[in-house]
C-alpha cells in the first residue's frame, strides 16, 4: 500500500445538514492509516450523511476534509475524482450491475481508470474475487448469488484499484449472523494483510465491537461527537450515559 503515516482522513470543523437543518456541527476527527474506523450513533444522527461528505457526494456546510494530506472538500470535480481513485466504496446494497457478471462488475473500474491489457484485467479480477472467497464465480450474475456473496463481490470491485482507503455503508445490513461474521472476518483480514484503512458506518454492535480499532459517536441531540476511541474501550469506560446505553443495548 502507498499510505504514509500522515492522517488517512482529516475532518476539520465539519458542519453538515440540509438547508437550515443542521445534522452535526463543528466535527473534528482523524482517521489514522490502517484504522478500522467506525462511525456510530443512533438513527438520524448523520452517519450516512457523513459518509457522503467524506466521499464527495455532498459538500459540508462548513469546514473541510483532507484525504492523505490533500484538500478534498471544495476541490475541483477533476481533483476529487483523482483523489477518489485511491478510495473504494462498498455500498449498502452492494450496488452491482445486474446485467453484468461478477467478473464484469469487478473489471469495470479497471477498464475505466487504467490502460491494462484485457489479460491483465482478467488476472486482477480473478485475484480480487479469490481474495473475497468468490473464486470460480466469475461468470455468475448478481441474481444467481446470495446477499452475502453480493456484498463480497461489491467489496472485490471496491478493491479492484488497490485503494488505500475503503468506505463501507452499513455492510452487515440485510445479512444473517453467519454471513455478517464472514464479512467482518474478511474486512479484518484485508485491513491486516493489505494495510487498507477502513471507514465503516454501522450500528451493528457485534460487528463494531469486534472489528473497530477507532471510532466516533455522533449524537443527534447535541449534534456533536460525544465519544471517540476504540469501541471496546468505550464499552469498558463509557464517556457518558448515551454512549453506554448504545453499546449495551439488548444486554
Amino acid at each position: 500500500m502507498k499510505q504514509t503515516e500522515k492522517s488517512a482522513i482529516s475532518a476539520k470543523n465539519i458542519t453538515m445538514g440540509y438547508g437550515s437543518f443542521i445534522l452535526q456541527k463543528e466535527m473534528n476527527f482523524e482517521v489514522n492509516p490502517h484504522d478500522i474506523f467506525i462511525v456510530m450513533g443512533g438513527s438520524g444522527c448523520g452517519k450516512s450523511s457523513l459518509l457522503r461528505v467524506l466521499t464527495g457526494l455532498v459538500p459540508p456546510l462548513a469546514g473541510g476534509v483532507w484525504i492523505q494530506g490533500t484538500k478534498f472538500s471544495g476541490a475541483s470535480a477533476q481533483k476529487q475524482k483523482e483523489i477518489m481513485k485511491n478510495c473504494g466504496i462498498l455500498y449498502q446494497s452492494g450496488a452491482l450491475f445486474s446485467s453484468m457478471t461478477l467478473a464484469e462488475n469487478v473489471a469495470l473500474p479497471l477498464k475505466q481508470y487504467t490502460d491494462y491489457s484485457e489479460q491483465t484485467v482478467q488476472e486482477i479480477v480473478s485475484l480480487k474475487l479469490a481474495l473475497v472467497g468468490l473464486a470460480g464465480f466469475e461468470e455468475f450474475y448478481p441474481s444467481e448469488i446470495s446477499g452475502g456473496m453480493k456484498k463480497r463481490a461489491g467489496l472485490a470491485r471496491a478493491l479492484a484499484l488497490d485503494p488505500d482507503i475503503v468506505y463501507f455503508d452499513e455492510p452487515s445490513a440485510g445479512l444473517d449472523p453467519i454471513s455478517s461474521k464472514l464479512l467482518d472476518d474478511l474486512m479484518k483480514n484485508i485491513n491486516q494483510s493489505l494495510g487498507t484503512t477502513l471507514v465503516v458506518v454501522t450500528h451493528e454492535l457485534s460487528s463494531l465491537l469486534d472489528i473497530g480499532t477507532n471510532s466516533i459517536y455522533l449524537d443527534a441531540d447535541t449534534k456533536t461527537i460525544i465519544g471517540r476511541g476504540k469501541p471496546a474501550d468505550l464499552l469498558k469506560n463509557p464517556p457518558n450515559q448515551t454512549v453506554y446505553e448504545f453499546l449495551t443495548r439488548g444486554k
